[in-house]
C-alpha cells in the first residue's frame, strides 16, 4: 500500500460550499475513486489550505482518472471554489512522505 498526500487551496469565503459539495459527493464519483484503487481518502481544511491523504496499491491507476470525463466534470464544478489551472484541474502540491510508523 502506498500513502499519498497533497495540498490544494480554496478561495476566500468558499470553505462552507466546498464542504457542502463534498457532503453531497456524487455516487458515481465515489465509484470511480474506488475502481481506481483509492482507499482511505481524507481531506482536511486548515485556513485556505486543503490537505488530502489517500492510500492506493497502484498510483498509476489514479493517474488514469484524468482521462475520465467525470473527473473533469467534477473539477469544473469545483473550479469556482479552488485555485485551479487554466484547464480547470486543481493546483496540486504533492507532499513527499518523510516518516511513517506502523
Amino acid at each position: 500500500m502506498q500513502r499519498l498526500a497533497f495540498m490544494m487551496h480554496i478561495k476566500e469565503g468558499c470553505a462552507a460550499e466546498y464542504e457542502k459539495r463534498h457532503d453531497e459527493i456524487w455516487p458515481e464519483l465515489v465509484e470511480l475513486l474506488n475502481s481506481s484503487g483509492v482507499q482511505n481518502y481524507s481531506i482536511f481544511l486548515h485556513g485556505l489550505t486543503l490537505f488530502a491523504y489517500l492510500e492506493t496499491e497502484d498510483p498509476a491507476a489514479i493517474d488514469t482518472m484524468k482521462d475520465n470525463e467525470l473527473t473533469w466534470k467534477w473539477w469544473r464544478y469545483m473550479e469556482p471554489l479552488m485555485e485551479c489551472n487554466e484547464d480547470a484541474s486543481p493546483v496540486i502540491e504533492v507532499i513527499p512522505q518523510v516518516f511513517h510508523m506502523d
